[in-house]
């Protein structure tokens, strides 16, 4: 039984990651269309578009009467992005990463103010739609300043193979369908997983949801290093973590509150500050070294270990 399930938490993970990984590439063509800068395709297609799997779960969960596993998969997933897909794009470029833009301080306060609020608004283990409103308000702005200040750079050049919008949105449909399907047998998975072995279901957010669901910005952060756009790749990481702090529980929070307790609210709830806190500190030199990537790789072993209760 507990095989089977596990099997079936494989198999739509899976094709939950694959369907996100369609949307995003999508995503990302029709910004090429649109003729966006690649800082701003990377924090608000791409960065969204592999923010999708989280999304798509935590309503999914809402609706289906386990709110729980929403804030430790947000959490998780975040501590993720930080330490784990930043420690690796770092260790991945070899070389240092140059963050020269000059709108790359405010996405880093966006981003710490982001986790902040989330905190406090969670810290007491229940965040109603009232907070959400408040944080769909917080991204709304950030969105209104990234649109124009990625008007003041200088657009990408569409490809001469570059799809028609045609294809663009029969991809971004179908993706679609994959998404929510996948995010639906995954929580079901998960919750029959929890019941079997007893455990809280929040925690299974926590470590392999979060885990897994990350793998988008993983595979998208590998690929841009590999074609040289390091800086593309942190893109992706700011807003993907800015929209799992803001849009992800904002959205959610108007099917049904949403909750947290035990190890979440104990552990990952600070780890989560602690890591925004930590990589606004060390960007602040507008440069991501290899060496600085390890260290966060460490810290994110670290907090899974404690997690498991290995250490």
């Amino acid at each position: 039984m507990l095989l089977n399930w596990i099997l079936v938490f494989t198999g739509s993970l899976a094709v939950l990651l694959v369907a996100a990984q369609y949307f995003t590439n999508a995503a990302e063509g029709a910004g090429q269309l649109l003729k966006l800068p690649s800082f701003v395709t990377g924090i608000f297609i791409v960065g969204i578009g592999t923010s999708l799997p989280e999304l798509v779960t935590a309503l999914v969960s809402v609706s289906s009467g386990h709110a729980e596993i929403v804030a430790g998969n947000l959490v998780g997933s975040n501590i993720s992005n930080l330490f784990l897909i930043v420690g690796t794009t770092a260790l991945l470029n070899r070389r240092t990463i140059e963050l020269g833009k000059r709108y790359l301080m405010i996405d880093l306060h966006y981003l710490l103010g982001a986790a902040l609020v989330f905190y406090l608004f969670f810290q007491e283990g229940v965040l109603t739609w009232r907070e959400g409103a408040f944080l769909l308000v917080i991204f709304v702005v950030y969105s209104l300043y990234l649109l124009k200040a990625g008007n003041e750079d200088e657009p990408e050049a569409v490809p001469e193979t570059m799809p028609s919008w045609g294809k663009i949105l029969l991809i971004l449909g179908l993706a679609g369908v994959g998404i929510y399907f996948g995010a639906d047998y995954t929580v079901l998975s998960i919750t029959k997983i929890a019941e079997i072995l007893e455990i809280p279901s929040s925690i299974i957010a926590l470590t392999i949801l979060s885990l897994g669901t990350t793998l988008p910005e993983l595979a998208v952060n590998y690929f841009s290093v590999k074609k040289g756009k390091a800086s593309l790749a942190i893109g992706n990481v700011m807003g993907s973590c800015i929209f799992n702090l803001l849009v992800i529980p904002g959205v959610a929070s108007w099917a049904g509150n949403l909750t947290a307790s035990g190890q979440v609210l104990s552990l990952a709830l600070p780890m989560l500050v602690v890591a925004s806190a930590f990589f606004y500190l060390l960007a602040q030199d507008k440069r991501i070294s290899a060496w600085e990537g390890a260290l966060f790789l460490i810290l994110y072993f670290i907090f899974m270990f404690k997690t498991a209760g290995l250490i």
